[in-house]
């Protein structure tokens, strides 16, 4: 799939503004080009982790060790990266520890600063890095997931019901009607994709250290995560603006 992404002639790419698409149908002329604000003005992507029920919000403390790229260190230092475990990986990236040389690889890959050096400005980035961080990495897989729970323990009526309370928990407005619809459809989509696979379910859902919510069906927990990443990967979600 990586290879297809960046292999693509969407990736390559200019940002530069052409009407043509634009032209192609009403449709596109709000998906236009766009460049990502800069790293002072997103939320701390981690706020992913309240959604979902995760984050510890105690002030203060040791620096903390969340999930990373096995192998981190291995190249710059013979002291392996030693992993934190259980509350130690839910806490804001205020706490997590940095190694200058070796910087914590999401917030990097998202746009923020190396600290190699001293800057006046952060940058303006639209690297499609920030998706596959966002959508891969454990702490947001496992975001999703505790919002997931979230959303099928709430007293709802049907799909639509939950949808609309998922979307508003992640970007604090309501859906418009298009959107709902798209919604909806996704989580059809991905039912009848994890019922046809439950083994990719349960893989999906032991994703991280948190365990499994048994209160909740692996197919429908699996389906509700899938969408919940959908939105927390959404420019509302990771952004003031």
């Amino acid at each position: 799939m990586l290879r297809l992404i960046v292999t693509s002639s969407t990736y390559p790419q200019s940002f530069e503004d052409d009407p043509s698409p634009v032209a192609a149908g009403s449709s596109q002329s709000p998906v236009g080009p766009r460049v990502q604000v800069s790293a002072s003005g997103r939320t701390d992507p981690r706020r992913g982790l309240a959604a979902g029920g995760l984050l510890v919000e105690r002030i203060g403390g040791p620096r903390v060790k969340p999930y990373q790229p096995p192998g981190l260190w291995k190249e710059t230092s013979n002291r392996p990266y030693v992993q934190d475990s259980g509350a130690a990986l839910y806490r804001r990236s205020l706490y997590t520890y940095w190694k200058r040389s070796v910087p914590p690889a999401e917030p990097v890959r998202i746009g923020r600063a190396d600290a190699e050096t001293c800057i006046t400005r952060r940058q303006r980035t639209n690297t499609p890095l920030m998706a596959l961080v966002l959508m891969n990495d454990p702490t947001f897989v496992e975001a999703a997931r505790g919002l997931a729970v979230r959303t099928m323990l709430r007293d709802a009526v049907d799909d639509v019901a939950r949808v609309e309370w998922l979307f508003v928990a992640v970007t604090a407005r309501r859906p418009g009607p298009q959107e709902l619809e798209t919604m909806v459809r996704l989580i059809a989509d991905q039912r009848t994709r994890f019922r046809g696979r439950p083994q990719a379910a349960r893989e999906l859902l032991s994703v991280g250290q948190s365990p499994l919510d048994k209160r909740v069906d692996v197919v429908e927990q699996a389906a509700w995560t899938a969408l919940a990443s959908v939105l927390l990967n959404t420019d509302e979600a990771i952004t003031r603006e």
